[in-house]
This record gives structure tokens, C-alpha cells and sequence, in this order.
């Protein structure tokens, strides 16, 4: 059995190890793939099992795979397969679910408390020399923000925006959320409340929902306007929830003090994204879900996925 990995280095970096796959059939592991059909299935020639991260497959490229039996990606997201044609054609396509609760949850505090503290920022001052030259015996460049008392609003509170409510309340924090499920464990750990209440009340606002049709850009100008003066908003989530040009305007206006964001709408992120260079916004690179303990346990899953499927009895099918 031929087994083919597309896009492995960033699940895999060199810190983890494939081993385990051989005792399935031959492995043969790409660090990165073009996103052309042509070469993608050139790679996946007589593979029975593929694995992605964010190769897209694609209709052509399943019904050109006449020995493709299962497709595996590591990831919760699963739109870079066309599932729909995968079904048609009899191939099975399984993900890893919750994986990431945990680190996706202190990955947005982290963001919040960066804002909030300008720890990267007074390190670099220090190991500059700035503090050695300094008349008093320590200084601030920017304003520091203590947290609790102040309001956390969560849209989409689900396990992850759980987590998150639950590290925000150890801080102090009172904690509102909005959801269109209102599940009972959500109800022990904050108000709900709708969204125009969330806007308004909210002194951090942080996104841990699924992208849809009826929730895109849905932070733009006209949301922002019912903000408070202030507000920080965060995201980690799916970078199409928010208009980033009007998210900009809203930077420098200083209606938003701030936005620490681990997502944009185009990744890698596009040289002209406006909301590049504005000192007030904090950018990285989509890195909440990459702890070595989340990269492990969707090795783990995935292996437990192509397992089972071979026992014949799938898990994590996602259609």
C-alpha cells in the first residue's frame, strides 16, 4: 500500500516522526506541495491513502486517483477536499477533531496579555540599553492594562471560547459570550447575552467561531461602531470574521486600542494587507494550533484514523 504526504513540515518540522506510517505500506513524505493539479497528482500517483494539511484535492484530481481510498487531513477544517465528490467516487475522509482546545485558548490570552503588558516590546527597550541609560529607576513606553474587573465578550462559545472563558475569569474577568448553540456548561461560565449586548458591553472582544456565510466581516465598521471606546479584539479563529480595511480605520482611529490577531483573511498574509505596520496591531503567523502537544496528538489521531480504517472500521468520517 502506497502512502503519500503532501504538505508534512508544518505538521512536522523534524520534531516529531512519521515512523509508525510503515508498518502500513511505503511512505512517501513531501515537505510542501505546489498548489497545481498537475503535480499533486503526479505525487499521489497509486497512493491508496493521502495525507494533507492545506493541499487543496480537488474534484479532478479524485476522480483521476483511481486508488485512492482515504484521504486524511490534519486538521479540524476539512474544505480543502471536495467532500462531496470524495463520497461519489467511495473515498473515505477522516479529520482530527479537538486537538487544540487548550493551546488555541492560551494562545489568545497570550495575545490579550501582550497587548495588555508590552513585554516583547520594554525586553527589546532593555536589551537595547535604553534601561541602563535611564535617569529613574524604571520606565514605560506604553499605558499598562490591568484586566481584571474588565469585561470579556466571546463570540462562539464553544470548547475552545470555554477555555478561554475560563483563563479569563482566573484573571478576574467578568465574562459574557454569544453563541447560536447556548449549551448548559456554557451557562456556568458566563452571561449570555446577544450580540449587540456583547458589542456594548465588552472591553475585550475575542472570536473563536466558524466562518459562515451569514458571519463574515462581521467585525466591521458598523459593529466596531457600537463598540466601546477602546475596545481590544482578538482573534485566533478564521481571519474572514473581520473586514481587515475597516479594522484598520478603526486602529488608527483609536476606537480600537488594539487587535491581536493569529489569522487574516489571505494566508500567507498579502504584502498589502492594511493592517500591516499599524503599531497598534499585533500579527502572527497562524501559529495558535502549533504546540508540539497539539502537533502530536493530530499525528496520533491520524494514525488512529488510518487504523481504524483499515480494521474497516473508520472514525473522525467527516461525510
Amino acid at each position: 500500500m502506497r502512502i503519500v504526504i503532501l504538505d508534512g513540515y508544518t505538521e512536522n518540522p523534524g520534531d516529531l516522526s512519521w515512523e509508525k506510517l510503515n508498518e502500513y505500506g511505503e511512505v512517501i513524505i513531501f515537505d510542501r506541495t505546489e498548489n497545481k493539479e498537475e503535480i499533486i497528482l503526479k505525487r499521489i500517483e497509486g497512493a491508496e491513502i493521502i495525507i494533507t494539511n492545506k493541499t487543496p484535492i480537488s474534484k479532478k484530481i479524485i476522480e483521476a486517483s483511481k486508488d485512492l481510498k482515504l484521504i486524511c487531513v490534519l486538521a479540524t477544517g476539512y474544505d480543502v477536499v471536495d467532500v462531496i465528490e470524495a463520497k461519489a467516487a467511495g473515498v473515505t475522509v477522516c479529520n482530527v477533531p479537538s486537538y487544540g482546545t487548550d493551546s488555541v485558548a492560551q494562545y489568545s490570552i497570550a495575545l490579550l496579555l501582550e497587548i495588555c503588558c508590552h513585554i516583547g516590546h520594554h525586553n527589546d527597550t532593555v536589551q537595547e540599553g535604553v534601561w541602563s541609560k535611564c535617569v529613574d529607576w524604571c520606565y514605560w513606553d506604553y499605558p499598562l492594562i490591568e484586566l481584571a474587573g474588565k469585561t470579556m465578550g466571546i463570540i462562539g462559545f464553544g470548547r475552545i471560547g470555554q477555555a478561554e472563558g475560563k483563563i479569563a475569569r482566573a484573571l478576574g474577568m467578568n465574562v459574557i459570550a454569544y453563541d447560536v448553540n447556548c449549551n448548559e456548561s456554557g451557562k456556568k461560565l458566563a452571561e449570555y447575552v446577544d450580540l449587540d449586548a456583547l458589542y456594548e458591553k465588552s472591553d475585550v472582544i475575542s472570536l473563536h467561531c466558524n466562518l459562515t456565510r451569514d458571519n463574515q466581516q462581521m467585525i466591521n465598521k458598523d459593529s466596531i461602531a457600537k463598540m466601546k471606546d477602546g475596545v481590544i479584539i482578538i482573534n485566533n479563529s478564521r481571519g474572514g470574521l473581520i473586514n481587515e480595511q475597516e479594522l484598520a480605520d478603526a486602529l488608527k482611529s483609536g476606537k480600537v486600542r488594539a487587535a491581536g490577531l493569529d489569522v487574516v483573511s489571505t494566508e500567507p498574509i498579502a504584502e498589502d494587507n492594511p493592517l500591516l505596520n499599524i503599531e497598534n496591531c499585533l500579527i502572527t503567523p497562524h501559529i495558535s494550533w502549533a504546540s508540539i502537544e497539539c502537533r502530536q496528538r493530530i499525528m496520533e489521531t491520524t494514525l488512529s484514523n488510518i487504523e481504524a480504517y483499515l480494521q474497516k472500521k473508520a472514525i473522525n468520517v467527516v461525510f
